[in-house]
């Protein structure tokens, strides 16, 4: 999918102006499921890339030994 491509904060900037337009509710139907569609889309590559992100640092180096990180409470290592 040429989305993965896309850096993350132009998918996010894309995906806001998306929520900005749908946000005003004068986008006529056919044209807001359309945007959805590409919100979803976007969306989703956010994620992916996050998860990404993530999984990179759960693997970082620590004192020379690879710590895991709980992200769940506040990214403190274990």
């Amino acid at each position: 999918m040429a989305e993965k491509k896309i850096m993350f904060n132009d998918a996010m900037e894309q995906l806001e102006e998306i929520v900005r337009q749908l946000e005003q509710g004068d986008v006529p139907l056919e044209q807001a499921l359309t945007l959805y569609q590409k919100g979803m889309e976007l969306s989703k590559v956010c994620h992916d890339k996050l998860q990404n992100a993530e999984s990179q640092l759960v693997t970082m180096m620590k004192d020379g030994k690879e710590v895991p990180i709980d992200i769940e409470m506040g990214g403190n290592a274990k």
